[in-house]
């Protein structure tokens, strides 16, 4: 399965999704490119968006190759096997600075916005895609500590083996192509270019999708 881009991957979720609808669900995307297909999905849902922002810890040998991810509330959640042949304290410092960024992209996209409380909603938990889902794991852990009723993933494309972790930890998953045949997630889309952060910014800012009771105007 080949998706368009993310917007064409967001509304195919959306109407994977269709049955939460009227039963008091919040979008929450990973930025950046989550947030496009986040966007999509609340519209169709007519539920809030907000984010959740996790950063990814990659080796320090091969930096795209993600070894950690790590929460804004500081939670993290590792490769242990690759955190254990590195050295404790560059790990140490590697998280507190992507923690600190991740705290700084919240506030850059929101404007200071408070979250949306999840406590007792359906929290969705969107992204443009899974590999080792280690940022989707930790977004999990910190999400389950705003107490929702229900945790749902949605994703379009993820391989088997991380759709079976997370539905054992999760009360619902949701994803559109579940593949062996694994590469890069921008290989599922036939235009994958970077989500700036003003596109961020713009769709936070859309009526259609703004907190209820708040603005959102910067």
């Amino acid at each position: 399965m080949i998706f368009k881009d993310r917007a064409d991957a967001g509304r195919k979720l959306a109407q994977a999704l269709v049955s939460y609808k009227g039963q008091d669900a919040i979008v929450y995307a990973l930025p950046r490119g989550g947030v496009v297909l986040g966007a999509e999905i609340a519209r169709v849902l007519d539920a809030p968006l907000d984010l959740i922002v996790v950063r990814k810890v990659g080796h320090p040998h091969s930096p795209e190759y993600a070894i950690a991810a790590v929460a804004e509330d500081g939670h993290a959640v590792v490769n242990r096997l690759e955190v254990n042949s590195i050295d404790k304290k560059w790990f140490d410092e590697r998280v507190r600075v992507e923690q600190q960024e991740a705290r700084r992209r919240r506030e850059l996209y929101t404007r200071g916005r408070d979250p949306i409380p999840a406590k007792d909603k359906v929290a969705i938990i969107v992204d443009d895609g899974l590999a080792t889902g280690l940022t989707m794991f930790a977004a999990i852990q910190e999400i389950r500590h705003f107490l929702p009723k229900k945790v749902v993933v949605a994703v379009p494309v993820a391989p088997p083996r991380t759709v079976q972790e997370l539905k054992r930890i999760v009360d619902d998953v949701i994803a559109l192509y579940v593949t062996d045949d694994f590469g890069a997630i921008g290989s599922f889309y036939l235009h994958f270019a970077q989500v700036s952060d003003e596109e961020v910014i713009d769709l936070l800012k859309l009526p259609a999708i703004a907190q209820p009771g708040r603005s959102r105007d910067v």
